[in-house]
């Protein structure tokens, strides 16, 4: 099976550079979707979710936030504002991004229901892909 270059940039640097044998279960835009080496052109936003990667049979797991995606005849890469793998990620802090969230939800006078609402959806997936997926 050909590999796929992949690449995943966020402002803090490269969360990962290398060949992956396929990315499944990426949130675009418009829906799930799945590359393998070879794959049509395609650009599309990115939301918040796990990232799902496998090489040699082995499935790798990553919080990815908002972002986009384009893969070309050299490969894919994934611009997103975060990313990290299931087994890095910090559930105490998740845990405590998602109780300042929800108390900011709670007093119903949030400036930025928007912003608060996002922090929350990140929190709550980060806490659920480190718990399904990290380290055991």
């Amino acid at each position: 099976m050909d590999k796929l270059k992949l690449e995943i940039v966020t402002p803090r640097g490269s969360a990962f550079s290398g060949e992956v044998d396929e990315v499944f279960m990426a949130k675009g835009g418009m829906g799930e979707f799945g590359v393998l080496a070879g794959h049509a052109p395609l650009l599309t936003t990115l939301r918040i979710g796990a990232f799902i990667t496998k090489t040699d049979g082995k499935p790798s797991y990553y919080f990815v936030g908002a972002g986009f995606a384009e893969v070309n005849q050299q490969g894919m890469v994934v611009l997103a504002d975060s990313a990290e793998r299931a087994e890095d990620i910090d559930v105490n802090r998740a845990m405590a991004a998602k109780q300042r969230a929800e108390a900011l939800l709670a007093k119903k006078d949030s400036e930025d229901f928007a912003h608060v609402q996002s922090a929350l959806d990140r929190a709550m997936e980060r806490i659920r892909i480190a718990e399904e997926h990290g380290r055991k």
